[in-house]
């Protein structure tokens, strides 16, 4: 397996905190940044799509897994790759940690919506590149 370069612990830490993290999604450019929940699990970042639109942000990254993430309070983006996951362990790992993070009233309904088939099966890896 390929060592992956991790992001820093700074923006671990930040990324961990905040509830929501910008992303543009293709080494295009053409998409805008949107705003996803993010988690961290085992010192790796993790996004899942709530919504598959053909041309959303997943989709983008399916076919061209490069882009951009912004933190708030950030000037500068961080190129990214992100890599799909396929092993269910981890993606139970993802659920069980967005279960922790997004735990109020509101986000209750969607995460559990977001742990089960298709959107489960969207859970993506972000590297920095």
């Amino acid at each position: 397996m390929k060592t992956r370069k991790p992001f820093s612990k700074e923006v671990l830490s930040k990324l961990h905190a905040d509830r929501i993290l910008g992303i543009r999604a293709g080494s295009e450019g053409t998409h805008r940044v949107i705003g996803v929940w993010v988690v961290v699990v085992e010192g790796r970042v993790f996004v899942r799509s709530y919504q598959l639109k053909p041309n959303g942000w997943w989709q983008t990254l399916v076919q061209d897994p490069h882009g951009e993430i912004v933190l708030y309070g950030r000037k500068r983006g961080i190129k990214i790759r992100a890599v799909q996951v396929r092993g269910e362990k981890m993606k139970e790992k993802v659920s069980a940690a967005y279960k922790e993070k997004y735990n109020t009233p509101g986000s209750v309904g969607y995460v559990a919506e977001m742990s089960r088939s298709p959107s489960k099966d969207t859970t993506t890896e972000l590297v920095p590149l």
